[in-house]
């Protein structure tokens, strides 16, 4: 198992940061323009909650068409998980968490924990890409987020 953890500031409240990121739709923001990534269906509508499925589909990783299902499987006030149930990966766990700095201004932290298919196959020869592709991901993430939400 392998964990990328990234970590970034926000100027702007924790409720709003909050409730942007429990917002389904933040994804297709704060995504890259070329993972082409498209929300297809969430079980509780636009608002995260535990248990919450999703299903997406995009260029998710190694740039080829795939579909991911996900679950909220923990969510309290200012922190949530979601869990890879069918995808690209053998195992995704992604901790979201946020703290409150001010009234201005919030931490953002992502940590994912993720394995490759195809057991040691899968980590000699992907692993290292992929870890740099996430890092690439996560940087466009943190320029978009704060786009999005400094700019309102």
């Amino acid at each position: 198992m392998r964990t990328l953890k990234h970590i970034f500031i926000v100027n702007n409240n924790i409720e709003r940061v909050w409730a942007f990121y429990t917002d389904i739709k933040h994804l297709e923001i704060i995504t890259p323009q070329e993972m082409n990534l498209k929300i297809i269906n969430c079980t509780t509508g636009q608002k995260l909650i535990q248990g919450s499925e999703i299903w997406i589909v995009g260029k998710i990783i190694l740039l080829r068409k795939t579909t991911w299902h996900s679950r909220v499987t923990s969510l309290k006030p200012y922190e949530y998980v979601d869990e890879m149930l069918k995808g690209p990966f053998k195992k995704w766990r992604h901790l979201h968490k946020f703290h409150d700095i001010d009234q201005k201004q919030t931490q953002i932290i992502d940590e994912v924990d993720f394995e490759l298919p195809y057991g040691i196959i899968g980590k000699l020869l992907f692993e290292g890409y992929t870890y740099n592709r996430l890092e690439k991901i996560f940087a466009h993430r943190k320029k978009a987020t704060i786009k999005a939400l400094e700019n309102i």
